[in-house]
């Protein structure tokens, strides 16, 4: 993983990108989808994450965040992506997956070559951080985030997505509750 997309101001805040070993689109599931709202509900209360944005594609999620004061924000992502990979791998196990065998293979692949993994890799190594510098910079990768799930041909507004904030930049409740940016 190149340093150049690495969150290194411990006060910035940044846009973040993390993908699925190979692009598999893993979050078509709800019960997926859950175990990352989860995670993330579980960083803001417990690990400092400041979430400013979110959106949960079938193969990424792009966050808009940084970290409270004193604590640095790849060591949430780090544990965010550990213990999400564990739990998204105990559910292929456990629920009722049709696609089974062909994730846990791709995923056993996928981590057959480090020795830091034990038996499963979901998560590509590293995260791309990208620090938002400026109100029109920020005011794009927000834009970006929240046109995702548009572009992609899932729904035809930003708000109508459920796993994205741009619900609760419309005003309404989104399935986290996030810190609004004010990029007026």
């Amino acid at each position: 993983m190149s340093d150049q997309y690495q969150a290194r101001d411990p006060e910035g805040t940044y846009f973040l990108t993390f993908t699925i070993v190979d692009w598999v689109d893993i979050f078509t599931r709800i019960s997926y989808k859950e175990i990352i709202i989860n995670s993330l509900k579980y960083c803001q209360s417990n690990k400092g994450l400041k979430l400013y944005a979110y959106c949960l594609m079938t193969n990424h999620i792009h966050l808009i965040a940084s970290a409270s004061s004193g604590i640095k924000l790849f060591e949430i992502i780090r544990d965010f992506k550990k213990f999400t990979n564990k739990a998204i791998i105990t559910e292929i196990n456990s629920g009722n997956e049709s696609r089974k065998k062909w994730l846990l293979n791709k995923f056993e692949f996928a981590g057959r070559y480090f020795t830091r993994i034990e038996n499963y890799k979901v998560w590509q190594d590293g995260y791309h951080a990208v620090e938002l510098i400026s109100p029109e910079f920020t005011f794009q990768k927000l834009n970006y985030i929240h046109q995702n799930p548009v572009t992609a041909g899932i729904v035809s507004e930003p708000e109508n997505y459920i796993y994205s904030s741009a619900t609760n930049y419309h005003g309404l409740r989104g399935l986290i509750e996030i810190e609004l940016l004010d990029i007026d």
